[in-house]
């Protein structure tokens, strides 16, 4: 490793966190013109805007013969958005959700990710799993626009918010930033691939590896912005939108277009299987209690979710170095921690569920065995 290779990583960094920013504030401004509503905004403008920078990677790093690394940042992406994002956030201050959030996105997303895991377990995907990857993105779209336009036609219904963007820009500005944000991002990206590739190489660590921890992160940057802004502004529930859009669109658009275009698709490396798509999967599933807890995600939700999404980064180098320490890591977080952590969650939503039935029929009597309030 040298410096020029650690230049290349960190100025392709803030070409995809500047090209991402741009792209927002282009997108958003243009859709808030044409008449889009916030639901739309949130769930499908800013976060396919928010997900360029994985694109522009997946796209480059399959380009230069590096698919190991494009399956990373998407799964690695997806992994810290949830874990990493969505914690910070809610770490932060309660999330609030929307139904609609609940009630279609979040299935939609939880099924998107187990077709893909389905998809792996034959050790690629292939043009045909891309296209079926793509299609779910584009039903999550088109429904929402959908949805959107009912929105929109409700009366009552408020202006769009402008996320990463103080004030609207004129229309030109707008496509201007749309077109300048698409350069920076090819830019950057390709300084990132080159950059991080060398890296590895010289370090003995492999493609997945490094896309599954450095440049899943960098490129998770757009999101991390767009949530501390939204929640700044006191637009929490845009923050979960944002992250839950993000993450179709990383499995539809990010992996599945790459798979399309490019002869033999996208191999997929047992290590993957094994571990990292499932534990995609269970991030994925770990959103779903809130649709029985009131759809609020508190503040140590977001706090535990930071910690497991440090303990699995700390695997992931312990066992690309294979540490000696790999092996009681590894047997204390199967034995100990995840299982705790599952008790944990599985009691916190029975006793949410409780109350939300108690309010719901307040007049019901108790039972002997019911506590006094």
């Amino acid at each position: 490793m040298n410096a020029l290779d650690v230049g290349f990583v960190i100025a392709g960094f803030v070409l995809l966190f500047l090209g991402g920013e741009s792209l927002v504030r282009g997108a958003s401004t243009i859709a808030i013109r044409v008449g889009i509503s916030p639901l739309v905004i949130g769930l499908v403008v800013v976060s396919g805007a928010t997900s360029a920078p994985e694109l522009a990677v997946t796209t480059g790093a399959v380009l230069s013969g590096e698919p190991d690394l494009a399956l990373g940042n998407v799964v690695g992406t997806n992994i810290a958005n949830i874990l990493l994002i969505l914690g910070l956030s809610a770490a932060i201050g309660p999330l609030l959700i929307q139904r609609q959030l609940v009630r279609f996105d979040l299935p939609l997303l939880l099924g998107l990710s187990g077709l893909f895991f389905l998809l792996s377990l034959d050790g690629g995907i292939s043009r045909l799993d891309g296209t079926l990857l793509l299609l779910g993105l584009v039903f999550h779209v088109v429904t929402s626009l959908i949805i959107g336009r009912r929105s929109a036609n409700t009366p009552g219904h408020t202006r769009a918010p402008l996320p990463l963007n103080s004030t609207p820009v004129p229309l030109w500005l707008a496509a201007l930033l749309l077109m300048l944000g698409s350069g920076l991002l090819v830019a950057g990206s390709q300084l990132l691939v080159t950059g991080a590739v060398s890296i590895a190489t010289n370090l003995g660590i492999s493609s997945l590896v490094v896309g599954l921890t450095v440049v899943a992160i960098g490129t998770s940057l757009p999101e991390l912005a767009t949530a501390l802004v939204a929640i700044r502004r006191g637009e929490r529930d845009m923050a979960v939108g944002n992250i839950v859009g993000s993450n179709l669109f990383n499995i539809g658009l990010v992996l599945g277009l790459p798979a399309m275009i490019f002869d033999g698709g996208i191999p997929v490396p047992p290590a993957a299987i094994a571990l990292d798509i499932p534990l995609m999967l269970a991030a994925t599933l770990a959103l779903v209690p809130l649709a029985f807890t009131g759809f609020v995600f508190a503040r140590w939700e977001g706090i535990l979710f930071v910690a497991l999404y440090l303990a699995y980064l700390l695997y992931v180098v312990l066992a690309s170095t294979e540490h000696d320490a790999t092996q009681g890591f590894t047997t204390i977080m199967l034995w100990f921690v995840l299982p705790l952590v599952a008790i944990t969650l599985v009691a916190v939503t029975a006793y949410e569920i409780g109350l939300v039935r108690g309010r719901r029929d307040p007049k019901k009597p108790r039972r002997a065995a019911d506590p006094p309030s």
